[in-house]
């Protein structure tokens, strides 16, 4: 599956949110990129322009290509309910999302490194697809080879801090307790816009 390799701090400087937990390395964040840099006073965004750049922003959040994104949003809208909700829950559900949220890794693109490369296992079994879908009562663990890793060593060591709800955690492994709701997602997306842009 193809991923996206050029510079992130261009991305987050373009949506002006942190969408790689760089914290306090990431540097004019509220600068556009470009190396002309602000042209004069900036519009206020259309309808079109808010309801694209949130799409952006979540799917790079989420480390996907626009096809895969799209093809989520067409699984959320085949579901009765909420489909902000359903679409929130696919993607919470990733397999490397769940090693972030988990903490065995500081970023998306760390956690998908560690899937792609083989070191991860659902239910006994190894899994090297970033977007595999978790389900509910799944286990999620580390190989004995990403444990000999020194970050991820380190990872390990700490304390589950920030384990979202949905998922538990003792150790190297973790378990999904249940399907993740939009309320688990702290971030302030606006899903309502994002089902907007694909409904036109």
């Amino acid at each position: 599956m193809a991923r996206y390799t050029g510079p992130k701090d261009r991305l987050s400087r373009r949506e002006n949110f942190d969408l790689f937990s760089k914290g306090s390395k990431l540097t004019r964040l509220s600068v556009l990129p470009g190396v002309h840099g602000p042209k004069g006073t900036r519009r206020a965004p259309s309808q079109y322009g808010r309801q694209l750049r949130e799409k952006q922003k979540v799917k790079r959040y989420y480390g996907v290509m626009e096809r895969q994104f799209k093809n989520y949003v067409d699984r959320a809208l085949r579901v009765r309910g909420n489909t902000g909700d359903e679409l929130f829950s696919l993607l919470e559900s990733r397999l490397d999302n769940i090693i972030f949220r988990l903490g065995f890794a500081k970023s998306r693109p760390q956690a998908r490194q560690l899937v792609s490369h083989r070191h991860v296992y659902v239910n006994g079994k190894r899994v090297n697809i970033p977007s595999y879908q978790a389900r509910v009562g799944d286990s999620v663990s580390l190989s004995a080879t990403a444990l000999e890793i020194p970050f991820i060593a380190e990872q390990v060591k700490k304390e589950a801090e920030g384990v979202p709800d949905w998922l538990k955690r003792k150790g190297p492994a973790g378990k999904v307790v249940r399907k993740p709701m939009r309320d688990d997602v702290t971030e302030p997306f606006v899903e309502a816009d994002i089902v907007e842009y694909y409904s036109r």
